[in-house]
C-alpha cells in the first residue's frame, strides 16, 4: 500500500509492471518494519530495507524476511553508485528531513541509468487544515505557504518528532533540480470500499480533499 487511501502497488504498478520486478535490485527508503520489502521479495525482487531507526529495523527482523536490513541516514546512503534498479519510499524519510534534495540526490546516485524512484508523502494541501478526521478537519486553519515544521518535544524540550512542510511546487522543484524527470504525480482518490479512519484520514475528508501525493521519478 502506498497510502492510507489504500492504493495498492499491484493495482497501480507505479514501480512498473509487477511481473517485471523479478530479479530487480530495489531499495526501500525509510522502510520502518519493511512491509514493502517483504512484498517485493514475494514478487521475486531483491530488496534492501533501509531506515534510520534501530527500533523499526528490530521490528522488521522480528517479523522476518530474507533480505538485508540497513540502519543508515537516507541523506548519506552507504551504497556504491548505480547499485539499484528501483527505489521506493512510502511515507518514509523525505517528510522528516529539512532539505529533501539531499535524499533525492543520494537516491539518484545509487540508481542505475533509467532507474525509477517512487515516493509518497502527505499531500501538501493537508498542512492548511487541522489534522482531524471529522468536520473540524475541513476548514482551513493555517497558511498553505507557511513552511514552519511541525515539532513535538519531550518533557525536557528536546525534539522527538519533526515533520517538514513543502508545497506541491517545492516538491516538484526538489525532484527536478535533483536530476530526476517527473513521470507522474498521483493524487489517489478515496475509494468507496475504504471505511477506515487513521489519524487525519477518513472517508469524509478523503472524498473532498487529497491526502497523499505520490511522485514517480526517473533518472536519465
Amino acid at each position: 500500500m502506498w497510502c492510507p487511501e489504500g492504493l495498492d502497488e499491484v493495482e497501480a504498478e507505479l514501480l512498473g509492471p509487477t511481473e517485471e520486478l523479478k530479479g530487480k535490485d530495489v531499495l526501500e527508503i525509510g522502510a520502518g518494519a519493511a512491509q514493502c520489502s517483504r512484498w517485493l521479495l514475494r514478487q521475486g525482487a531483491r530488496p534492501v530495507a533501509l531506515d534510520l531507526s534501530h527500533r523499526q529495523l528490530q521490528h522488521a527482523l522480528r517479523i522476518g524476511g530474507s533480505f538485508p536490513l540497513v540502519q543508515a541516514d537516507a541523506a548519506v546512503l552507504p551504497f556504491a553508485d548505480g547499485s539499484f534498479d528501483l527505489a521506493c519510499s512510502a511515507y518514509g524519510a523525505l517528510p522528516f528531513v529539512a532539505d529533501p534534495r539531499l535524499v533525492l540526490r543520494e537516491v539518484r546516485r545509487v540508481l542505475r541509468p533509467g532507474g525509477r524512484f517512487v515516493f509518497s508523502v502527505t499531500h501538501p494541501i493537508r498542512w492548511a487544515f487541522p489534522d482531524e478526521p471529522g468536520p473540524e478537519g475541513l476548514s482551513v486553519s493555517a497558511s498553505y505557504f507557511d513552511r514552519t515544521p511541525y515539532v513535538e518535544q519531550d518533557e525536557e524540550g528536546l525534539a522527538v518528532y519533526v515533520e517538514h512542510h513543502r508545497t506541491l511546487g517545492d516538491r516538484v522543484r526538489d525532484v527536478v533540480t535533483s536530476g530526476f524527470r517527473l513521470v507522474d504525480l498521483v493524487e489517489p482518490e478515496w475509494p468507496d470500499w475504504n471505511t477506515s479512519e487513521w489519524g487525519g484520514w477518513s472517508p469524509l475528508r478523503g472524498h473532498l480533499i487529497p491526502g497523499t501525493a505520490i511522485f514517480v521519478c526517473e533518472r536519465d
